[in-house]
């Protein structure tokens, strides 16, 4: 009896481990969905190291750049060509759920995909060139409220999108309308900082992540970050938006989705890996470097805040007219 339970038991195991070897994608893939050097880069090649690293991803999982739309162009590839790809997974920021809740993602809204982790959190940030005149977020305003034609803001996102609100939040809480600003789009913040350290914008806003390596090469200024209060370690000396008189706090989370078609099998995968490695102080070690924060959701905690900051998205964006 004893050797028939240890054969059932051994036969058991054979095939849960068979079943995890087959879960396992062959040719797993992230998509960010911008041009390389921005946050959705960041946050792709964030995954790519730390399941490698953590042993929790066998195969080499590629990173390829879906450009268009700041985000919709990849939604919609994911949503209607690709439903079951089981190796794919997608980054997304706050600035995808802002294009969500504004219905710039085209027929799709947030309930098309299947929201996989949120990995860590970033900040707003505005910045200028080091030898830009404005010392301070105060400097900045002053002149645009002088002249706001004379000041060109750059952002990676249409006006609407999460670069323009930030810069927006700000003038309205100076007293300068939004509208009068002098805004140019571009596809990702790797391009924005480019236009910035050309000359061709005064100034940039993004998330924090995405320009901190300029911040180590002296090349820029960071005028606020906007978190509720100055944050931890070797970017303490930023001020926030709040201590400068502008009650401005814009939060990016960075985190993936998957295709509406991918089979539980599939997503409860992935969804282990990442509660894995979110768990782990690796991780964590691998995140403080990208100048990231800890953020730990997977699943239907995930789903629950992507449709609660939605839905908070919407009312923002209604204020600002841009409503759907």
């Amino acid at each position: 009896m004893k050797t028939a339970l240890s054969r059932i038991a051994l036969i058991t195991s054979g095939l849960l481990l068979s079943t995890q070897l087959l879960a396992e994608p062959k040719r797993p893939e992230c998509i960010a969905p911008a041009k390389p050097g921005g946050g959705f880069d960041l946050t792709c090649k964030l995954a790519q190291s730390g399941l490698k690293d953590g042993g929790l991803l066998k195969a080499p999982m590629r990173v390829t750049y879906m450009p268009g739309g700041v985000g919709a162009v990849a939604y919609n590839a994911v949503v209607a060509q690709r439903p079951k790809d089981a190796g794919t997974i997608t980054a997304f920021s706050s600035g995808s759920l802002l294009n969500l809740a504004q219905g710039k993602f085209g027929r799709y809204d947030e309930n098309a995909v299947r929201w996989l982790a949120g990995i860590g959190t970033d900040y707003g940030a505005i910045s200028v060139r080091a030898d830009s005149p404005y010392q301070t977020l105060s400097d900045l305003v002053e002149a645009v409220k002088k002249d706001p034609a004379a000041i060109v803001f750059g952002a990676g996102a249409t006006i609407g999108g999460q670069d323009w609100m930030q810069t927006a939040l700000i003038a309205r809480a100076a007293g300068i309308d939004p509208q009068k600003l002098r805004y140019v789009a571009f596809e990702g913040g790797g391009e924005t900082l480019t236009a910035m350290l050309g000359g061709h914008v005064q100034v940039t806003s993004s998330g924090l992540g995405e320009i901190t390596p300029q911040l180590a090469a002296g090349k820029i200024r960071i005028l606020a970050v906007l978190s509720d209060q100055r944050l931890p370690g070797k970017l303490a000396e930023i001020p926030t938006a709040k201590e400068q008189g502008f009650d401005i706090v814009w939060p990016v989370i960075r985190g993936f989705y998957m295709g509406p078609e991918v089979s539980d099998e599939d997503f409860n995968w992935w969804k282990q890996q990442f509660d894995t490695l979110l768990a782990s102080e690796e991780f964590a070690k691998l995140r403080e470097q990208r100048d990231l924060f800890p953020l730990s959701l997977t699943g239907d905690q995930l789903k629950a805040y992507v449709f609660e900051q939605v839905k908070q998205y919407k009312q923002l964006a209604g204020e600002f007219g841009l409503a759907q």
